[in-house]
């Protein structure tokens, strides 16, 4: 186990342990690339922990095969570390009637409703909500609510979530923010994603 030491100790009651074990809210956010692939590595050490893990992929098109969701389902099927359930908003959303047309906005508002329903229920151990950033900073989701929910969770429930221009609000609660910063990049030059880079 690390042993690094904070640079503060809070005068906040709790001991070692307990303050080492508080659940976080981690945000990957910034123009750089990494952001989805950063938490579905944090998915990875939940895996290992044994931990359910919950994905909800707020923007990404359910034709898009992301490589990342194919190991984790087929590591949760494994028996051998935690649950895996895999959410996408370009399916439809799961729990949806599929006979309901929702637009994208819609789409997004049912899925944090959903979340919503499992942070209250304890479902997951670690949330994975990819992208969610967008409908936040697109007006489609309310950022205030989500902040209240998130603060308000019960038990030990991590949250990560990704996505370019973060609202403040959701920075400031948050525990851990990366802003991802784009050095270079091979679209620079004319290049487009390629198999196992990209997806």
């Amino acid at each position: 186990m690390p042993q690094g030491q904070p640079a503060v100790v809070p005068d906040d009651g709790l001991t070692t342990r307990q303050r080492r074990n508080r659940p976080l809210v981690v945000v990957h956010t910034g123009t750089g690339k990494g952001k989805s692939t950063a938490a579905f590595g944090l998915a990875l050490r939940g895996w290992t922990q044994g931990w359910p893990i919950g994905v909800f992929q707020f923007v990404k098109s359910a034709k898009w095969k992301v490589g990342e969701e194919h190991a984790l389902k087929v590591l949760g099927a494994s028996g051998e570390g935690g649950p895996v359930a895999w959410h996408k908003m370009g399916e439809g959303w799961s729990w949806v009637q599929r006979d309901r047309q929702l637009s994208n906005e819609d789409a997004a508002r049912e899925g944090w409703e959903q979340v919503k329903r499992d942070l209250a229920a304890q479902t997951y151990r670690l949330y994975v909500l990819d992208e969610f950033a967008y409908p936040m900073h697109w007006g489609w989701v309310d950022t205030d609510e989500v902040v209240r929910v998130l603060r308000e969770r019960p038990g030990t429930q991590h949250v990560v979530i990704t996505g370019r221009n973060a609202p403040q609000a959701l920075v400031e609660l948050a525990d851990l923010v990366t802003d991802m910063t784009k050095v270079k990049h091979p679209m620079d030059a004319g290049q487009k994603g390629q198999r196992g880079i990209e997806w």
